[in-house]
């Protein structure tokens, strides 16, 4: 009997202190806490950006020919050269502004003859005006001959088309690859320009003199600058659109019409959460995004989307999420969701 109180009060003994090794064991465990360091979180104002593309062109295009058909003496220029405002391109054929300048001189003389004779009343009426008419359809003439003999360029810029050679005949009709008739083909490519249909939503927020960002790919790390130059002021009842063109500064030539590129704009702005980037993990495996909040010194897992990025910055979005929540910023990596948090400073 007492050999069997003995062994009764051994086991006894043996399960409280069993026991009591557990409890103090699942304490210091759930008693652990994992230290990081917290971000009050507050909403800072965030540039609303719209995105578009669009092919750059001339600033302005001219498909150079004479309005008269006629026999081309010099071509000045060659594909590519670049030109200056003032500068001869093309000589025509000069005989016939030649002979209608010999005409002009002819009937300049009777013109004078004409009024001296008016100031005594020595000639009629109908002879007096009959002069000044062929002298003034004539002088009208030679300055169409003349504007149509020699062709200077309107504006500095480039050629990008010639379509006709030396001693040839101009007709009038397209030829060489040419879209319209013409001689030569010239840009002006300082400044380009951009056309842009956006969303009526924004017609009230873009003004002319809002700058504009443009992205190339084959500049893939440089940033030009453009300005919007016209809002149009109707709105396509089809498309709900209307159309912005965009001036681009060119002074390097590094742009040129054709070029793909990609346009930002900044309509105001919006209010949203800015984060140090490090403090926003990966799920692995998946592209999921989540952050840990402490909540009252417990780690709360929470799944976010990823907004606009700032160099070492990244904007988050979450329902769960609000001003005023504390973001772990550092240790981050060592939690789970329930973690105990020592919160350092």
């Amino acid at each position: 009997m007492i050999r069997k109180l003995i062994l009764a009060a051994a086991g006894l003994s043996l399960l409280v202190s069993c026991g009591s090794s557990s409890r103090q064991k699942g304490t210091e465990q759930a008693e652990e806490k994992v230290p990081v360091r917290v971000q009050r979180l507050q909403t800072q104002p965030i540039a609303k950006t719209l995105e578009y593309t669009a092919n750059l062109q001339a600033d302005e295009q001219v498909y150079y020919a004479p309005a008269a058909t006629g026999r081309i003496s010099k071509i000045y220029v060659e594909v590519g050269d670049k030109i200056q405002k003032g500068q001869l391109l093309v000589d025509m054929d000069r005989t016939q502004l030649v002979q209608a300048e010999v005409q002009l001189e002819n009937l300049k003389t009777e013109y004078n003859r004409a009024k001296t004779l008016k100031e005594t009343n020595s000639i009629s009426q109908q002879a007096y005006d009959q002069a000044v008419t062929q002298y003034e359809v004539t002088k009208a003439n030679v300055d169409f001959l003349k504007e149509n003999t020699q062709m200077i360029a309107p504006f500095d810029g480039v050629v990008t088309g010639k379509y006709f050679e030396d001693g040839e005949v101009y007709t009038g009709g397209a030829f060489g690859g040419a879209s319209k008739p013409a001689i030569i083909a010239i840009e002006k490519i300082n400044p380009l320009k951009a056309y842009v249909n956006l969303s009526e939503q924004y017609f009230l927020e873009v003004k002319e003199g809002m700058e504009v960002e443009l992205h190339s790919n084959i500049y893939p790390d440089r940033t030009f600058k453009g300005k919007i130059s016209i809002v149009y002021p109707t709105i396509d009842p089809a498309s709900r659109t209307f159309t912005v063109e965009i001036q681009v500064p060119n002074s390097k030539e590094e742009l040129r019409p054709g070029m793909y590129t990609t346009l930002t704009f900044e309509v105001g702005a919006d209010e949203g959460l800015i984060v140090p980037s490090i403090a926003v993990l990966k799920l692995q495996g998946a592209n999921n995004r989540y952050v840990f909040l402490n909540k009252n010194g417990v780690a709360k897992r929470v799944e976010v989307t990823l907004g606009k990025r700032f160099e070492d910055q990244v904007e988050i979005i979450s329902p769960e999420i609000h001003p005023g929540d504390e973001l772990v910023v550092a240790g981050q990596g060592r939690l789970v969701d329930g973690s105990l948090l020592d919160l350092q400073k």
